[in-house]
C-alpha cells in the first residue's frame, strides 16, 4: 500500500512538472534569460504555437530603453521591418560614436508558421550597463485568425509567474 501511495505521489509530481512546463512554453519567450550587462547578446525569441490553432504570420518585438544597437536575424520566407526612434539627446555609444537614434521595434512578417510547429527569431543587441535590472521585450504575435499580446510587465514586487500574458524578459547580471 505504501508503494502504491509513493507511486501515485510520484505520478502527481510528474504531472505537475509537465503542466508547469507546458505553461512556461505557452507564450513567446527569450533566451538567454540572464545575460551580462554592458555586452553584446544574441537573443532568441521562441514562438511555440499559433493563436488558438491558427498559423502565426507576424511577430513584433518592442525593444526596451537602454538598448543602443540591435540587428535582427533574416529568416527565409519572412520580411523584416525595423522601426527606429530618435533619442531626446545623443548618448555615448559603442566605438566612441554618439547615438542619436535607436531601434524601437523589430517585426517579422511572413511564414506562415503552422500552429503545430515552433520557430525562433533572433536579435543581436548591445545590452545596457545596468546589472541587476530586468529588460522586458513586449511581443505581439499576429496569426491568420487572431492576435496574442505577450506584453505584461510585472509591477514592483509582483511575481512574473502570476501574469497571464507576460512579456519576454532578460535579467542583466554583472559582467566579468
Amino acid at each position: 500500500m505504501r508503494a502504491v501511495r509513493l507511486w501515485i505521489g510520484s505520478a502527481i509530481a510528474a504531472a505537475a512538472a509537465v503542466a508547469s512546463c507546458n505553461t512556461a512554453l505557452a507564450h513567446v519567450t527569450v533566451q538567454p534569460a540572464d545575460a551580462p550587462a554592458n555586452s553584446y547578446a544574441h537573443l532568441v525569441f521562441t514562438v511555440p504555437h499559433g493563436c488558438n490553432g491558427s498559423a502565426t504570420t507576424a511577430l513584433r518585438i518592442k525593444l526596451p530603453d537602454g538598448i543602443l544597437s540591435a540587428k535582427p536575424q533574416m529568416k527565409p520566407g519572412w520580411k523584416v521591418e525595423i522601426k527606429s526612434r530618435k533619442l531626446d539627446a545623443p548618448v555615448p555609444g559603442p566605438h566612441g560614436k554618439s547615438v542619436t537614434e535607436v531601434v524601437d521595434e523589430v517585426a517579422w512578417h511572413g511564414g506562415p508558421l503552422p500552429d503545430n510547429l515552433y520557430d525562433t527569431f533572433g536579435l543581436i543587441v548591445r545590452l545596457p550597463d545596468k546589472a541587476g535590472q530586468s529588460l522586458y521585450f513586449p511581443a505581439v504575435q499576429e496569426c491568420e485568425q487572431g492576435v496574442e499580446r505577450w506584453i505584461e510587465i510585472p509591477s514592483a514586487g509582483q511575481d512574473t509567474d502570476k501574469l497571464r500574458t507576460p512579456a519576454p524578459v532578460v535579467r542583466l547580471k554583472a559582467s566579468h
